[in-house]
């Protein structure tokens, strides 16, 4: 396969996942090194109770192109997506969840569609989401109201398979939320608000084999309520 892109930076926010980790980590370098002239790893370990941390250590040493960010505290999706993001040195910024529910060999369709589109971003929607029906309705709504807020139109604000140019996270003001619920909605908000190309490409989604998420706990979703309004407030 001929080199598709010169240089990209892949990052994957990490909670308890010692289960994925290491098999997430390594299928990714497998496409970088067929698709890629420069590539990086890093993985932000936040605050894990269990070995993630340690196993992430480990493929760092094997490795100088994969790196580990540790948060000693867990401090929730919306900053490991910030560490990631901001820590990327390179012009294109790639990331999926670290649970193995992605198959990244799909940044190939990413990095094909922003060749034929040239979009700052490329964001990823789900063919058949494999959650229960519960939290694809939830998903749904919020959708809906960040639509009716910001005017904002896309398949899937919350599906955590992106291609991101660094021009993007240079340009907009730099993003506040903590939460996994609210990140990526304020992050796709502002960037549509600064003018940037918005492209789509549909996504595989596996089961979740162990573990679980949190970004459905009550609280969670409240407060993301509480910092979509907020927004509102300050972009109106």
């Amino acid at each position: 396969m001929s080199r598709l892109i010169n240089e990209i930076s892949v990052f994957f926010p990490a909670y308890n996942e010692e289960a994925h980790i290491r098999n997430t980590v390594l299928a990714a370098k497998k496409v970088l090194e067929k698709i890629a002239d420069n590539w990086e790893i890093t993985v932000v370990d936040d605050g894990s109770k269990d070995a993630t941390g340690n196993v992430s250590d480990k493929l760092a040493e094997e490795d100088f192109r994969i790196k580990v960010i540790h948060h000693r505290q867990n401090k929730g999706y919306g900053a490991a997506f910030k560490s990631g993001f901001y820590s990327a040195r390179s012009p294109w910024i790639a990331f999926t969840d670290s649970d193995g529910q992605f198959d990244f060999s799909e940044i190939i369709n990413f990095i094909k569609k922003q060749n034929d589109t040239k979009a700052d971003l490329v964001i990823g929607f789900y063919k058949d989401r494999k959650v229960s029906l519960g939290k694809k309705i939830t998903s749904k709504m919020w959708e809906y109201l960040v639509f009716v807020l910001f005017g904002l139109k896309v398949k899937d604000i919350d599906c955590g398979f992106k291609l991101v140019s660094k021009k993007v996270i240079d340009k907009i003001s730099r993003l506040e939320s903590e939460r996994g619920a609210f990140i990526s909605s304020e992050f796709l908000i502002k960037a549509k608000k600064a003018g940037f190309k918005i492209e789509e490409v549909a996504v595989t989604h596996h089961p979740r084999k162990k573990g679980a998420g949190t970004g459905r706990k009550l609280n969670v979703i409240v407060n993301s309520f509480v910092d979509l309004m907020k927004l509102w407030k300050k972009l109106r």
